[in-house]
């Protein structure tokens, strides 16, 4: 399985990136928590894409912000500078085994 950074989710939804989707639905992606909030809590999400988006949840696997996953992100923070969100879904895929598709690649390095 893979685990999905809320920026993959985005552009999934964009017309020209139909490759990301047919991946997406190959590979049963999931989600951590952070994306959940990241991508749904946009403030300028307009009624279509949130009602998109709450689709696209619905059916993925949100895997939540364990204990696990916090102690995690707290080490990677300690040896590295992430900010908060780059550090709780990198901890998610590391926590979960998971292979994390980002196009954020520098921030997670």
């Amino acid at each position: 399985m893979i685990l999905l950074d809320s920026n993959i989710i985005i552009y999934a939804a964009k017309r020209e990136h139909a490759d990301l989707r047919k991946m997406i639905a190959e590979r049963a992606p999931a989600v951590s928590a952070v994306s959940y909030v990241e991508v749904l809590g946009y403030h300028r999400l307009n009624e279509e894409a949130r009602a998109y988006f709450a689709a696209f949840f619905a059916a993925a696997s949100v895997l939540p912000l364990s204990q696990a996953v916090l102690d995690q992100a707290v080490k990677l923070r300690q040896i590295r500078k992430m900010t908060l969100g780059d550090a709780l879904v990198a901890a998610t895929a590391l926590v979960h085994d998971l292979e994390l598709a980002t196009h954020n690649t520098a921030d997670f390095g």
